[in-house]
């Protein structure tokens, strides 16, 4: 929950948060609302609980929250999803790419189809959401573009080359749209968290577990923690913290930033 003094700071601005029906989405998208935005949420899951999570965004914060069932596979659904928010919450003045799937095997063993899956889903589908979301943020002169990358858009780690590889992309796809709108009041920046306790991360263990020959805690400490001098996992609501703070006024002049949010990952 953000502190008093931010309340309101967004009222009036539209934000749209792909993969945003359960964790670092779902936290993202309430702390947008904490503050104001009116809000589109996306993604998965079951619809009554999908529903539960839209009607509490309304009833704990006071804004509007909508949901686009889009499919981050289309292009087309995807640029829907932003004209659904302009008509439904006047514009997506803030645009949060979180949706994202993660596979772990060998390249050798990598299954293509998901390797597809990813790269569309976790790369391709920002280039879509970005293309159809920035001609109102020009027109409205002002906007906050803001790509969940993480840890893994700056170093790899084994068993995860359409992961790294599209986080990679995100990197570069960042870098160059902020480059492109630098001088039109739009910042577009990516946050890079280590792990953070998320449903998908504690899916990967069991393959991890696998591929590596080890336990649960093992893969936890060794593994999943290892990188992180902190010892710790990424909370959702530190993730979401650095969301609310690009958005900001204080942020407007950083853009084409990696902001590293990884218990000391990127200081090895």
């Amino acid at each position: 929950m953000s502190d008093s003094t931010n309340q309101g700071t967004l009222r009036g601005r539209g934000a749209v948060v792909t993969g945003s029906t359960s964790g670092i989405g779902l936290g993202i998208a309430r702390r947008l609302a904490s503050q104001g935005a009116d809000i589109v949420i996306n993604g998965l899951g079951d619809a009554a609980a999908i529903e539960k999570e839209r009607a509490a965004i309304e009833a704990d914060f006071g804004v509007r929250c909508f949901y686009s069932p889009a499919n981050m596979l289309n292009g087309e659904e995807i640029a829907g999803m932003i004209a659904f928010a302009e008509d439904k919450i006047g514009g997506c003045d803030i645009l949060v790419n979180n949706a994202g799937i993660q596979f772990v095997a060998p390249i050798d063993e990598f299954p293509d189809d998901k390797w597809q899956q990813i790269i569309q889903i976790n790369l391709v589908a920002s280039f879509h959401s970005i293309k159809a979301a920035l001609p109102g943020m020009k027109a409205r002169g002002w906007g906050r573009i803001i790509n969940i990358g993480s840890a893994h858009a700056l170093v790899a780690s084994p068993f995860k080359s359409a992961y790294v590889a599209a986080k990679h992309g995100i990197a570069g796809l960042t870098k160059t749209v902020a480059l492109e709108v630098a001088t039109q009041k739009i910042t577009v920046n990516a946050i890079c968290p280590g792990y953070v306790w998320t449903p998908l991360v504690e899916a990967q263990i069991p393959d991890t577990m696998k591929a590596r020959g080890m336990s649960k805690e093992q893969v936890i400490n060794d593994v999943m923690l290892e990188a992180q001098p902190s010892k710790e996992f990424v909370t959702i609501e530190q993730v979401a913290g650095m969301a609310a703070y690009l958005c900001s006024d204080d942020a407007a002049p950083v853009t084409g930033a990696m902001m590293s949010i990884d218990g000391g990952w990127m200081a090895h």
